[in-house]
């Protein structure tokens, strides 16, 4: 059985107490590999490692750097399909989800900053009675990143690269969830040349690795995407550090349909939204409220399209839906759903296992689940699920969607449909969250900020936002 192990100082090496967790093939319930339980010795190395490099690595030109993130990026081009399988068994999405969206975006992300770190430069301010002020971005040293389960080398990816692009060298945690994809990465920069010590990848469980790297007094700054609960742990033992951080946390995000939306396009883009990736998605729109002359038709169309998704081995291309991520994750979006029947829930299609056969039998699949009947202030609208369930709920003015939409503690992004775009420009306005799509969802310009309000997150990533993060910032000022 396959060994997932830690990448630390350019070699694939075991943990130090050569101790192994069980990693699960979400779609059978087997185990399938093995993967590193590291503790705060092995991030101790690591971080060492990191240090050493750093005197060097900081020292190479933007275009340097760059070079190596472009072969990175050209690599996992070159193992898409590997890299794509290897995704989709650890993870239980389907295939050609991960071939089609998940590693061309972990190869675009690598690419995106090894050309934003070409144009970064600060800001010159000059007056004559002033003076002439420059602002200089220098490397801050050894940061961590923690990234999460639901798209492991996606998110990974976009957070090492611009740690590494602004000169930073890295200790990093992927999920123990869903380990592969990030050991892969590993190999890949072997093959890249990257210098030893440059990225260093510890695997193991969040109580160990992920806090080992929250209160290690040498790394400078903590990247950290996942659960509001686990960035409250990650902040308190950053604290006693003064550690610099990044926190992209939860997500309850608002679907808002008008009577005026295009219609068809609508109905299409709310079922992506609410479903995409089992509903493991932290901009998944699970709380879709739409506008009451509209309601009765929008629901019945929507539902019919819910009912034709295909829930299947994630191997197979007929598949829209394929596995939640893990046994423990399974039951606790079972959980939820008897929740939403004890709220007094109708549930209008879903809210059940669904049982394949052969060597899916095991698997931890659920029924793609839409409940109307709901009270916008009830458990099953106001926590996160994370899974392939949303609600949906009618309106009557803006006032009221407006008070429904912002009445949780999260606040990371929304989505409005409607063809008066003076009306849509004026809720997204006031909707208490960092990213408003206006008739699309999930359209990405990495270049620009992304993150939430509230107990969605703190700070910004994308374009230069996320390379000020990874910098120290001096101004110079020359009368």
């Amino acid at each position: 059985m396959e060994r997932i192990l830690n990448y630390i100082n350019g070699e694939l090496i075991s943990p130090q107490a050569n101790q192994f967790l069980d990693n699960i093939n979400p779609a059978t319930g087997k185990v399938y590999s093995k993967v590193a339980s590291s503790h705060d010795q092995d991030i101790n190395k690591a971080v060492e490692c990191a240090k050493k490099a750093f005197l060097t690595w900081s020292q190479l030109s933007p275009k340097e750097r760059s070079n190596y993130l472009f072969k990175i990026s050209e690599l996992i081009l070159k193992y898409l399909d590997e890299l794509a399988l290897a995704e989709s068994i650890d993870n239980g999405k389907p295939f050609e989800v991960a071939r089609s969206i998940d590693i061309p975006r972990s190869a675009e992300n690598f690419k995106f900053f090894a050309q934003q770190i070409l144009h970064f430069e600060g800001e010159s301010f000059a007056e004559h009675e002033k003076g002439k002020n420059k602002v200089f971005f220098s490397p801050l040293g050894v940061v961590g990143c923690i990234s999460p389960w639901n798209l492991p080398l996606y998110l990974f990816s976009w957070k090492i690269a611009p740690a590494l692009a602004a000169g930073c060298t890295v200790v990093a945690k992927p999920s123990e969830v869903t380990p592969m994809s990030a050991f892969l990465l590993s190999k890949i920069c072997l093959e890249a040349g990257l210098p030893a010590g440059v990225l260093n990848i510890v695997h193991g469980l969040g109580s160990n690795v992920g806090e080992a790297i929250s209160c290690h007094q040498d790394i400078k700054a903590i990247s950290f995407t996942g659960s509001t609960s686990t960035g409250r742990l990650i902040a308190k033992s950053a604290a006693t550090t003064m550690k610099r951080l990044h926190l992209e946390m939860g997500g309850k995000n608002p679907t808002i349909v008008f009577s005026d939306c295009d219609f068809e396009l609508t109905v299409e883009q709310t079922l992506r939204a609410a479903f995409s990736n089992q509903g493991q998605i932290c901009l998944c729109g699970s709380r879709i409220f739409v506008e009451r002359s509209l309601y009765e038709s929008f629901t019945k169309s929507l539902v019919e399209k819910i009912k034709k998704l295909k829930v299947g081995n994630p191997l197979d291309p007929e598949s829209d839906q394929g596995a939640v991520v893990s046994r423990e994750h399974f039951h606790k979006v079972m959980k939820c759903l008897e929740i939403a029947k004890s709220e007094g829930g109708k549930f209008l299609t879903g809210g059940h296992q669904v049982k394949l056969l052969g060597e899916n039998a095991d698997g931890f699949f659920i029924a793609p689940t839409l409940i109307a009947n709901l009270n916008y202030l009830c458990r099953t609208n106001q926590e996160e699920i994370f899974g392939p369930v949303a609600s949906i709920t009618p309106f009557d003015s803006e006032e009221e969607v407006l008070m429904m939409a912002n009445s949780t503690e999260y606040g990371l992004a929304a989505s409005i449909w409607s063809s008066d775009l003076e009306k849509a420009q004026r809720m997204a306005l006031s909707l208490e969250c960092g990213i408003v799509w206006i008739n699309n969802w999930m359209t990405r310009d990495l270049r620009t900020p992304f993150g939430g309000m509230k107990e969605s997150g703190r700070g910004r990533e994308g374009g230069k936002y996320i390379l000020e993060f990874f910098s120290n910032i001096k101004n110079i000022c020359t009368l």
